[in-house]
């Protein structure tokens, strides 16, 4: 599984960082977790809002950090 945080390191972001890595602790998935900090990168997932949630590809978050809850359940939907 590839994850990507977008984000240009603002409290949001990193905060959805801890977020993300707990959730992937407490489902004891193992996922290649990558920062994307630069902002022509950002914009090209089309989001306006950081921080932003990338997995497989895909912009599943945008503009929020998900509660735990939710955030396991678009991992279990995204965990192939």
């Amino acid at each position: 599984m590839e994850i990507k945080i977008l984000g240009t390191g603002c409290a949001n972001c990193k905060t959805l960082e801890k977020v993300v890595m707990n959730a992937l602790a407490e489902m004891n998935i193992t996922a290649n977790v990558e920062k994307v900090e630069d902002i022509q990168k950002i914009m090209g997932y089309g989001i306006m809002r950081t921080p932003g949630l990338v997995i497989n590809g895909k912009v599943v978050v945008s503009g929020r950090i998900p509660k735990i809850e939710e955030l396991k359940e678009i991992i279990t939907k995204y965990n192939n």
